[in-house]
């Protein structure tokens, strides 16, 4: 799932890039179906190919899809039950005013009142275009910038955000993080391979565009679009890598806000915190000073008539998906170019989409009412008790770890915190306007909500009983700093669970996700955090260098993993999540050979209760992908490509050898002192 604050920005480490929704569905007849796995393939030469070839011969990636596997497959039959539920609301005229249903229903009726919003074109941003004319000197565009920020229209410059001090996670502290940029990754600037060309060259079209259909001549628009772009650059070789950003402690960067203005001179951040509505706050966390430095120099060097451009674009980004037709074909066909996306998606699911990411909780409700199961809830709870005790088994057990280490790590594993379906106290939007009539501007309000029930949080205790995503999510987070694993209602059914399975389903699928959400709280980043969530070394030094060359070895082992022609996995971008999956299974293993059927040798469809669990996981991953969207990926997502998520910890895993009688010969066999051996 999107994250839309700094708050979930800093610690979800989900199973999955994107998360969405998915309800309770009747459960196959065959959990591990042949028909579906391409048997004439030797398991040890191409285990994704022999678990799910058929599978993905038979599934081409849909025309509104970039993508399309067993993920795509529950979003979409989910998205179909949050339909079912905002069409339910918005024709109910019973609901009561001010119910979640009155207000859900409410929300996706404007959404879906496409007339009004073709009739009305650019018109509800006209006010926020009209404002930026006016501007007139430098303090006018800081002024502007900020009001944008606090009223939901965009975030120019920099990101914002309220956080927990890593360091002392009781408090919540503002933080300033580098952003300023639209592309996805900072590279698409800088580089200038075939791909990144076509990107930019897409990207000037858009902006041309968008600034025509505002009024702008042909030549105004090109001479906006330039302008943006040469900004922006500017603003990406500043940013800190992604790569580096990984680092915790590299993003830790605390200041007074007067060392901070200093760093700033034309920046004055006790006024800019005054006009964000942050009071009483004298300390701000800092993830890449060197970037605001940049900034800083370009307030000064870069026209005031630029930076107005740059507004104005800020305005258009943000609002061209949610005007009219015209607007939306130009946003579509900038994604198009990089994604590989054939057709737009059907409004009635952007909408109910939409929705959850609005105001997940007030949808959330009914959700959980119509479709989550109490006995999901309570048979998940028996599994995270299981593999808890299974991650302890293995902790206890590493011959790497010193005893002294071992007690700090088992003290952390029995720290979790876990989340499962729904939070116990509901998000009461209170405050929040919704009308029927006004869609645009039910979007705005919104945006200034959040913005105020984020800084609200500023001065007061930690709050442990949030949820970082929305129930009906198909996808899990692990949040360093509140030491929780989290798993929202729409994760809880197959492919990953199912009430009637067998265990080796089960285990090898929701065991493995809880196992991967785990062990994220011992990956290279997660580990550097105790118990309480502080970030702070717990670890003997001998220890931690040991642990470093068993991660170099998982980077070495998914950097050899070829995904488009020249283009690898980037290993190190997706330690934690490799780690995630190599602990996960482990630990899923260990705990699925503590139950009856792990002890037996009964196969089901032929195979034994060892091949299940694996295949359980495989077909999980499997899927088809746009080539354009997988090389976006490559760049920008911490996760590994299903294919290779499929491999990556199987080939280190002993179990998996016995259970395909893989041996030396076949194409992914690693010798046992090779395999890696982590948690």
């Amino acid at each position: 799932m999107k994250p839309k604050h700094l708050k979930n920005i800093l610690a979800a480490l989900g199973i999955l890039a994107a998360g969405y929704s998915s309800y309770a569905q009747k459960a196959p007849k065959k959990f591990i179906d042949p028909a579906n796995m391409d048997l004439t393939v030797k398991p040890g030469n191409d285990f994704y190919e022999y678990a799910s070839g058929t599978w993905i011969r038979n599934n081409p990636v849909p025309a509104k899809e970039t993508r399309w596997g067993s993920f795509n497959e529950l979003r979409d039959f989910n998205i179909n039950a949050v339909k079912s539920v905002v069409e339910e609301a918005s024709v109910d005229k019973s609901a009561p005013a001010g119910s979640a249903k009155k207000r859900t229903g409410d929300f996706y009726a404007a959404a879906m009142d496409s007339l009004t919003i073709e009739k009305l074109g650019y018109t509800p941003i006209k006010p926020d275009l009209a404002r930026i004319k006016k501007v007139k000197d430098l303090q006018g565009i800081l002024n502007e910038a900020t009001y944008m920020r606090t009223s939901g229209i965009a975030s120019p410059m920099f990101g914002f955000g309220v956080e927990q001090d890593r360091k002392n996670v009781t408090k919540y502290l503002p933080s300033m993080v580098q952003g300023g940029t639209t592309l996805p990754d900072r590279d698409y600037y800088l580089k200038d391979d075939s791909r990144s060309l076509k990107i930019r060259e897409a990207y000037i079209t858009y902006m041309t565009t968008l600034f025509t259909l505002t009024g702008s001549s042909a030549g105004e628009a090109a001479q906006k679009a330039n302008t943006v772009l040469a900004m922006e650059k500017s603003l990406a070789e500043a940013q800190m890598p992604r790569l580096e950003m990984r680092d915790p402690y590299k993003t830790y960067n605390k200041f007074t806000v007067a060392a901070f203005t200093a760093t700033t001179p034309n920046i004055n951040w006790a006024v800019t915190l005054s006009e964000l509505q942050v009071h009483g706050q004298d300390t701000l966390l800092v993830s890449a000073p060197k970037f605001f430095v940049a900034l800083d120099g370009m307030l000064k060097s870069v026209p005031v008539a630029n930076w107005k451009i740059y507004l104005e674009w800020s305005v258009l980004k943000g609002a061209a998906g949610n005007l009219s037709s015209p607007f939306v074909k130009a946003n579509f066909a900038f994604t198009q170019t990089q994604t590989g996306q054939k057709i737009e998606t059907p409004r009635w699911q952007r909408m109910s989409s939409l929705t959850d990411n609005a105001i997940g909780e007030l949808l959330g409700q009914l959700y959980v009412a119509k479709y989550f199961k109490p006995e999901a809830k309570a048979r998940m709870t028996e599994l995270i008790k299981n593999m808890r005790a299974a991650f302890e088994i293995r902790i206890k057990g590493l011959d790497w770890m010193s005893d002294a280490t071992k007690e700090k790590a088992l003290a952390k594993l029995h720290a979790f915190v876990p989340k499962i379906g729904y939070p116990d106290k509901w998000k009461t939007y209170e405050g929040l306007t919704i009308a029927r009539n006004a869609y645009f501007q039910n979007l705005r309000n919104v945006g200034a909500w959040e913005y105020k029930d984020m800084i609200s949080h500023l001065g007061k205790p930690a709050d442990r009983t949030r949820f970082g995503m929305t129930p009906p999510t198909v996808n899990a987070y692990y949040s360093a700093t509140m030491n929780e694993i989290v798993f929202p209602a729409g994760i809880l059914q197959f492919p990953f669970f199912a009430p009637d399975a067998d265990d080796a389903v089960n285990y090898g699928g929701i065991g493995a996700v809880i196992g991967h959400e785990m062990s994220h709280g011992f990956d290279d980043s997660g580990s550097q955090y105790d118990k309480d969530g502080n970030l702070r070394n717990w670890w003997t030094n001998e220890d931690r260098t040991k642990f470093e060359a068993r991660t170099k070895a998982l980077g070495e082992q998914f950097d050899n993993y070829t995904v488009l022609d020249s283009i690898h996995v980037n290993g190190k971008l997706t330690m934690g999540e490799n780690i995630g999956d190599l602990g996960g299974m482990n630990v899923a293993y260990t705990a699925f050979k503590l139950t009856k059927q792990g002890q037996s040798n009964e196969t089901i469809d032929g195979f034994t209760p060892d091949q299940r669990f694996f295949l359980s996981w495989a077909q999980v991953w499997r899927g088809n992908i746009l080539p354009q969207s997988a090389a976006q990926l490559i760049k920008t997502d911490p996760h590994s490509p299903g294919e290779f998520r499929t491999i990556g910890a199987q080939v280190n895993m002993d179990a998996w050898y016995k259970a395909f009688d893989v041996k030396p010969g076949d194409k992914l066999y690693k010798k046992p002192e090779d395999r890696i051996r982590m948690w």
